[in-house]
């Protein structure tokens, strides 16, 4: 669904690959009480904050959560409108309300038809070398990444 897609951008007509990345809860991170969910876009990292008053909300509302897995759908359903529609421009981070929460939860649900239907994450493909797309932890010390040279930049 949105957490590995295609999507024209709005005002260039070009082709954009958009994959979910992770998902991080920011309290402490930026102070924001928010969940940031991470995407690749075409290779440049996007930011999709929801409030984390939107788990409360949807809790509150029909006594249902918001699961991670449905919290990345939502956040890649809200990321595709935003280029479709040309409100993205290249920002590094989007920041949702609490009420565009709800409604793309309440989409993604009604195309999916439950959260047991929804994709699991992370995304798997066994020709990806996480080292090579996310970079080494310090605490991994290993010893250096060897870098296959078809993945040298010259």
């Amino acid at each position: 669904m949105y957490e590995d897609f295609t999507v024209t951008d709005r005002w260039t007509q070009e082709s954009l690959r958009v994959m979910w990345k992770g998902t991080v809860v920011a309290i402490a991170t930026r102070h924001a009480d928010a969940t940031d969910i991470r995407f690749s876009v075409n290779g440049r990292p996007v930011w999709i904050a929801m409030p984390n008053t939107a788990w409360i909300e949807q809790k509150r509302r029909n006594g249902k959560i918001i699961t991670d897995y449905l919290a990345a759908q939502t956040a890649g359903r809200y990321l595709k409108s935003a280029i479709e529609s040309g409100y993205d421009n290249g920002r590094e981070m989007y920041t949702m309300t609490v009420d565009e929460v709800l409604e793309h939860v309440d989409a993604v649900l009604h195309e999916a038809g439950s959260t047991a239907k929804l994709p699991s994450l992370p995304v798997i493909n066994e020709n990806i070398e996480p080292e090579l797309e996310l970079g080494r932890l310090p605490a991994d010390n290993q010893g250096p990444v060897k870098i296959p040279p078809d993945h040298m930049v010259l």
